[in-house]
């Protein structure tokens, strides 16, 4: 059973690493429609959080399943959740309430979206190459 949610948690992760890296071309791809990426980075936003959710609750699952103590890498793992969340709902916020008719309010929004998605897309990518180190006996956390 521990070995099927910890699967099932390493492949929500590589789901949600794709998909934070399919977000990158969101701004690309309403250049020109500003309320069209208001709606995209709405559905992109609970899209994250429906994913990133699963994520934490098949980790919550797997760690109680396999009697897990609670440490470092696990530690990590929820503070980063927190962090992403964090970061997720303040972005689209900002772009909910901005007036995003303006071109220029909107050239900074999506430079926002992007550097926004390009540290997400670093600290799950840290996260997992912390994780295979730690799977192979390299790093001890």
């Amino acid at each position: 059973m521990l070995e099927q949610m910890l699967a099932t948690h390493s492949i929500l992760v590589k789901i949600f690493l794709g998909f934070l890296v399919a977000g990158l071309f969101i701004p690309m791809m309403t250049a020109k429609k500003p309320l069209g990426f208001r709606k995209a980075s709405f559905i992109y936003t609970m899209i994250f959080q429906a994913i990133a959710t699963m994520i934490a609750f098949s980790g919550l699952v797997a760690m109680m399943t396999g009697e897990m103590s609670l440490s470092i890498a696990i530690i990590i793992m929820i503070v980063l959740f927190a962090v992403m969340m964090y970061l997720e709902i303040k972005k689209y916020k900002l772009i909910k309430i901005a007036k995003i008719e303006n071109p220029e309010t909107h050239k900074l929004l999506k430079g926002g979206f992007l550097k926004i998605s390009a540290v997400q897309i670093l600290l799950v990518t840290v996260m997992v190459v912390l994780m295979v180190l730690k799977v192979k006996g390299i790093v001890a956390i």
